[in-house]
């Protein structure tokens, strides 16, 4: 599978349980902070932190580990 990206922002606690969940599967990600982008912010600033696939795919906050499995194998 090709890279995911998380979006986050800096200070968001929530962001940083969603990269623990996502590093302990292993998986290959990028952030991206959405600050440095309004349109990021204004679809994502209350939804944080968000993972999304390459294809479009995004699974929102809150997610636990079935979640983010489940999500992983579609």
């Amino acid at each position: 599978m090709k890279q995911l990206t998380l979006y986050s922002t800096d200070g968001c606690h929530l962001c940083d349980e969603a990269m623990m969940l996502l590093e302990q599967i292993g998986a290959t990600y990028q952030v991206q902070d959405i600050i440095d982008d309004a349109s990021l912010v204004e679809k994502y600033g209350i939804k944080i932190p968000v993972l999304a696939k390459p294809t479009g795919d995004e699974l929102d906050w809150p997610f636990d580990m079935a979640a983010l499995t489940q999500f992983m194998e579609q």
